[in-house]
């Protein structure tokens, strides 16, 4: 079977999984009341959400892992991005099925939840430090054909590389197929970079592209669906290790902007707040929520983040 037909058929099995997964697994969550409990600060738009299905990040798992099983063996690069993925869905799994369980809009405690993602971080960065043929070479953007050993500081530049993608990822996931459609951007980018560099992870890649695809069709504005932390932090971790490995770990900061800025409107948010004893700089973060505040429609947040997010990624293929 040649590369192209691994690729699509890779492809199309985590799309067809989906697409048979969620009719049976909208039914069996409404049936657990396993409903999205949505904060009352929030846009009240929203409210209407309440009660929505989530956790449907274990199906876009589930569709994602089984066509990984098929090549994994073969394909040492491929191992560390799936383990993350699935380490991270499972603190994501926690985090939502406390949510459920509590009928709160907070599942681990903010310690918790971190320290489940370091020490899975830690344990992931030194296994391609140590156990691996991972090189730990970067890419500078716009300076092409080179690459530069930065030996053990490549450790902690790994390890904010992960945790911010991830937290990113989470923070982005707040309206109908935002995460999805912004991920599914970034994927494409790393994809054409893997088959570029002649990388195995190009099929990983294909496979949850396509179960982001189908997970779309019942995510979309209005959501059926939500994806819930166990996915979301599933593909920040992804993201972040296929670019790790494909030694484009500051690239990130160009084709996950949306995620960075996610992350930095709530610290900036929290932080000016602690300063000013009150006043803030945004109407509400993530900063998705500041548009919405400011009278934009949900769909039109998705579409403009989606946009940026398709040009920031060509700019980054001419850096690349």
């Amino acid at each position: 079977m040649s590369e192209t037909t691994k690729i699509i058929v890779m492809f199309l099995a985590a799309f067809e999984i989906m697409l048979l997964l969620a009719p049976a697994g909208l039914p069996l969550l409404r049936r657990l009341k396993f409903g999205q409990t949505v904060r009352t600060e929030g846009p009240e738009s929203h409210l209407a959400k309440n009660g929505t299905p989530t956790m449907g990040g274990i199906m876009i798992l589930i569709a994602f892992a089984i066509p990984c099983m098929f090549v994994i063996k073969n394909h040492e690069e491929v191992f560390a991005p799936a383990i993350i993925t699935i380490l991270f869905g499972f603190v994501g799994f926690l985090d939502d099925y406390l949510k459920v369980k509590r009928k709160k809009s907070e599942g681990l405690k903010p310690w918790q939840k971190m320290g489940l993602q370091i020490i899975f971080t830690i344990g992931i960065i030194v296994f391609l430090y140590f156990f691996s043929d991972i090189s730990p070479a970067i890419k500078v953007p716009f300076i092409k054909e080179m690459e530069f050993n930065i030996g053990w500081w490549v450790l902690p530049l790994n390890f904010v590389a992960i945790l911010g993608t991830d937290t990113g990822a989470n923070f982005t996931d707040g309206l109908d197929g935002l995460v999805s459609k912004v991920t599914i951007v970034i994927l494409i980018f790393l994809f054409f970079a893997a088959r570029m560099q002649g990388s195995a992870l190009v099929y990983p890649i294909a496979a949850l592209t396509g179960a982001l695809l189908s997970f779309l069709l019942f995510n979309a504005h209005p959501a059926k669906i939500f994806m819930g932390d166990t996915g979301a932090l599933a593909i920040g971790g992804f993201v972040a290790l296929c670019a790790i490995e494909l030694k484009l770990t500051l690239f990130l900061v160009i084709i996950a902007f949306v995620y960075v800025a996610e992350v930095a409107s709530v610290i900036m948010q929290v932080s000016y707040f602690k300063i000013t004893h009150g006043k803030r700089i945004f109407k509400m973060t993530p900063i998705h929520h500041h548009f919405e505040k400011c009278g934009w429609a949900e769909e039109k947040v998705v579409t403009v983040f989606t946009i940026v997010t398709v040009i920031l990624c060509l700019i980054a293929m001419l850096g690349m």
